[in-house]
């Protein structure tokens, strides 16, 4: 008897943010089948212990992989930088081997690379993101001549979060983490935290058109589009046309009302529980 063909791919993120990243994918790849899980009920996890990050990463990459989704994209960088690693090195290998997940951090740090003239690289993300030292990690394998310069945002989720993204309130946390990297003549900021793509037009406002912004959304979308073309064996088993699901652990009706605005339309959510 032939297995029964899932496939999907699954977008996860603590809130919203994955959102966007899901957008850009499924503008680039709109053939194939996907589910959309948001943890709101546990977000923000820019705050939290890395072990906490790496137990909620792995319920939820548990949840999805029993949908039937077979490529798991970590949407959220805190997730990324603390969970990622573990999950591939250590969780896959004994529990689902043919099953993939990818982070969002590596596309934007090698876009981040490429960008840069000056070889000065700002990083805003959570917490969890810049204490662990991820993207100055990764951007220094690719160049160690490159100084990056890394603040934390912790404010910004939670205004994302709370719907606020339009508010003066969001202008003056803009202009709070973002006033240092004027003085310190980077040239490219990389928003490392997928909810930032929500004031991408306050940020360059703020920092004017010589500062090339980094949105991990364009970049993750176009990296998967490559990483399927190279890895046929995992192209071959997604199924074509099924549509998109969308989940969170919180409200589903305040789910709907700000994820649309991330996803660009109107969306249709349902509630679900990783434990």
């Amino acid at each position: 008897m032939s297995r029964k063909k899932q496939g999907l791919i699954g977008v996860f993120d603590s809130g919203f943010g994955g959102l966007e990243i899901l957008r850009y994918i499924v503008k680039k790849l709109p053939q194939y089948s996907y589910i959309y899980l948001g943890d709101s009920a546990r977000a923000p996890y820019g705050a939290r212990s890395q072990s906490t990050v790496l137990q909620f990463t792995r319920q939820a990459v548990d949840f999805l992989f029993k949908q039937g989704c077979y490529l798991v994209i970590l949407a959220c960088n805190t997730a990324s930088s603390e969970a990622l690693r573990k999950i591939q090195q250590e969780y896959l290998p004994k529990r689902y081997p043919k099953r993939r997940v990818l982070g969002v951090i590596i596309p934007a740090v090698e876009e981040a690379v490429l960008q840069t003239c000056n070889n000065r690289v700002g990083v805003i993300a959570t917490d969890g993101t810049v204490r662990s030292g991820a993207f100055a990690k990764e951007i220094k394998k690719l160049d160690s001549a490159i100084t990056v310069l890394s603040k934390a945002c912790p404010l910004l989720v939670p205004i994302i979060e709370a719907g606020e993204h339009n508010s003066k309130i969001a202008d003056l946390a803009v202009e709070k983490y973002l006033k240092s990297f004027l003085k310190q003549r980077v040239d490219v900021l990389v928003l490392g935290c997928t909810h930032y793509g929500l004031l991408e037009k306050k940020i360059s406002n703020f920092l004017g058109k010589k500062v090339k912004l980094i949105v991990e959304g364009k970049i993750v979308a176009d990296k998967l589009v490559g990483y399927l073309g190279r890895h046929p064996e995992i192209e071959k088993d997604l199924v074509k046309g099924g549509g998109i699901k969308f989940l969170t652990t919180d409200l589903a009706d305040k789910f709907e009302t700000l994820g649309s605005k991330f996803f660009g339309k109107k969306i249709k959510v349902s509630k679900v529980k990783l434990v």
